[in-house]
């Protein structure tokens, strides 16, 4: 019996020292293996920014959440969720990702629900209308033109509020709007002018459609994390800060940004990420 029983033992000790080869490692309810990947939203509809497309992922916001990642030890152990704008805060409270990289501008109101790591880039509300335009030139060129913008945005309610000479029409999405301009029906879109940038980088609309380059807000983009992480913000802020000195930001900014002919506001980027609290 004792002979029987000594081979069992070593299995058991041998099972107790690595739970994965035997069948036991536990999962996380997306079925992510909690050796640690790391579960990033990201837009999945917005191009040069959070675009997926099949199976892959490309945008500016997308190299940002892989570098962060790398920087954290699980380049290789990503797994991108879609993050649209109206679910981002309930997306981190509860979970369902550890961290947000996705044109998320931190704001008081957004403090409150979560924390943020960053800046790591500003940006700002501009206008995109087609190459040929020479009459737009900023909002104050608005009266009496077709702008487009998406429905219930932060975009659309500062036209209202500040060039209600303007015709406003609002879509669901800023690809919805893009073609219009693109066919003539409409005089600018307006939004961010990364997300703009990356829409006049598509190749169906290269040379057709510009930047105006007036900017008229300031949109500070952070890292979305579960709110109090202090730790966690502090990796991320500190691998924010190792991608602006080494030159990567850059790098970054002008793979995703240069085919639209976007210029960077140099006089406020690259940021320097705030100190976490």
């Amino acid at each position: 019996m004792k002979a029987r029983l000594l081979p069992l033992a070593a299995a058991a000790a041998a099972c107790a020292l690595s739970l994965s080869s035997c069948g036991g490692g536990s999962t996380t309810p997306s079925g992510s293996d909690t050796a640690g990947t790391l579960r990033i939203g990201i837009k999945f509809d917005q191009p040069g920014l959070g675009l997926k497309q099949g199976s892959e992922y490309t945008g500016f916001d997308v190299d940002v959440a892989r570098y962060i990642a790398k920087e954290l030890g699980k380049e290789g152990k990503i797994e991108f969720k879609e993050a649209p704008t109206p679910q981002r805060e309930v997306l981190i409270e509860t979970g369902q990702v550890d961290y947000i990289v996705g044109t998320y501008s931190i704001t008081d109101a957004r403090k409150q629900k979560v924390s943020f790591a960053g800046p790591y880039f500003v940006a700002g509300q501009d206008l995109l209308v087609r190459s040929t335009d020479t009459n737009i030139t900023g909002p104050e060129s608005l009266t009496g033109k077709k702008l487009c913008s998406v429905k219930g945005s932060t975009p659309a309610k500062k036209v209202k509020d500040l060039y209600p000479q303007t015709q406003l029409q609002e879509y669901d999405t800023y690809s919805k709007c893009v073609e219009e301009l693109a066919a003539d029906t409409i005089d600018a879109v307006t939004t961010d002018n990364t997300i703009l940038a990356g829409y006049a980088s598509q190749p169906q609309y290269a040379g057709k459609l510009r930047l105006v380059g007036k900017t008229f807000s300031t949109e500070n983009y952070g890292v979305g994390l579960k709110k109090g992480d202090t730790a966690m913000c502090q990796k991320i802020t500190d691998a924010l800060n190792k991608m602006i000195t080494s030159g990567e930001w850059q790098q970054i900014v002008t793979k995703n940004f240069g085919p639209a002919g976007f210029k960077v506001d140099t006089k406020a980027n690259p940021p320097k990420p705030a100190a976490c609290a």
